[in-house]
Order: structure tokens, then C-alpha cells, then sequence
């Protein structure tokens, strides 16, 4: 599950993992805007992703962190969208993990500074989607979902093995080595 936080909106995506491939299940968009009261809208996210969790069951949740901006009460309005799904997915006993935009912008399109259109066109292409959303928040939310597959799949990690080159690879991981 791939979570974009936001106040307004608020990006979702769950995929559905097929050994090393993905298939979506759901992206969509909670919009947040018709709520005036910031309280109010913290408990429809909270109340959306514990929803999405008991319907889907998803086995982990990712979510993107805040990027550091200009205007620090934007930043705290966002910490606490991002702090309330957190705290939904950990409820339900989810573990969670949190990548930076510039992650996942690096693990969809190998750019970490990317536009969202050049996210989405490679989303598009990878999982083979055609209808694109009204708001780029559901496809942030996917690329989150695919950033953790990516980061979370067997044929990329090293069995705990830290590694600081591919001759350490190599030596770490020898029955990995095809002739």
C-alpha cells in the first residue's frame, strides 16, 4: 500500500504483488477540501486508510515523506496527514516504511528530480496502465507503492548482507552467480 499524505488531498494505491511483478488493484484520491476544520480532516484519513487496510490487507505501507519547503505551517499540517496514516497502518499491525520524493522519483524514472508527468509516463509503461487520474496525488501513490516493491524485492536484496560493490556482492552472494 502507497500512501501520498496530504491536508487537501490525499493520494492511495495498493498493488498486488506477483513474485517480482505488480498489478494495481486501486489508485484513487481522497479529497479533503469540502472539511474546513483541519481535525476534521485528519480523522477522514485515518478513518480512509484504516477502511482501505481492512479491505484490502495489504502486507506493508509505504508512505512519502514531507520534503522540507518554505512555509513551516504547511510542514506541520502535512507531518500530521502523514502522522495520522502512520498511525492507522502501525494500528493495524502494518509495518511502515517512509521514502523521500526523490526516492521514489529515482526508483520509477532513474531521475530523482523528475516531474510528476515523467513519473506517471513511466508508471504508465511499467504496470501497463492506461486511464490516467484527475490528480497526480493517486499516481504519487502508486509510484510510493512500486518505489517499496522495488526496494522490498527479492531480486534486489542481499539477504541482509550489507554490500559495497558488486565483487562484495559477488563474494557475499556466491550461489546468486550464473555462469
Amino acid at each position: 500500500m502507497g500512501i501520498d499524505p496530504g491536508t487537501q488531498l490525499m493520494g492511495y494505491a495498493l498493488l498486488k504483488r506477483q513474485g517480482n511483478d505488480c498489478t494495481v488493484l486501486l489508485m484513487d484520491t481522497l479529497k479533503l477540501t469540502s472539511e474546513k476544520d483541519i481535525y476534521q480532516r485528519l480523522e477522514k484519513i485515518h478513518t480512509k486508510v484504516c477502511e482501505l487496510i481492512k479491505l484490502y490487507r495489504p502486507n506493508s505501507f509505504a508512505i512519502e515523506a514531507p520534503f522540507f519547503g518554505k512555509n513551516v505551517q504547511s510542514m506541520l499540517k502535512l507531518g500530521r496527514a502523514q502522522g495520522v496514516a502512520i498511525a492507522a497502518a502501525m494500528q493495524a499491525g502494518l509495518s511502515v516504511t517512509e521514502y523521500s520524493p526523490k526516492k521514489v522519483k529515482q526508483s520509477i524514472t532513474g531521475n530523482g528530480n523528475a516531474d510528476k508527468d515523467q513519473v506517471w509516463k513511466m508508471l504508465q509503461r511499467i504496470l501497463q496502465i492506461d486511464e490516467q487520474p484527475k490528480y497526480y496525488d493517486a499516481t504519487d501513490a502508486l509510484a510510493v507503492a512500486l518505489c517499496h516493491h522495488y526496494q522490498t524485492s527479492r531480486a534486489i536484496t542481499t539477504s541482509g548482507k550489507a554490500v559495497k560493490s558488486w565483487d562484495d556482492f559477488i563474494k557475499k552472494n556466491p550461489g546468486r552467480v550464473k555462469s
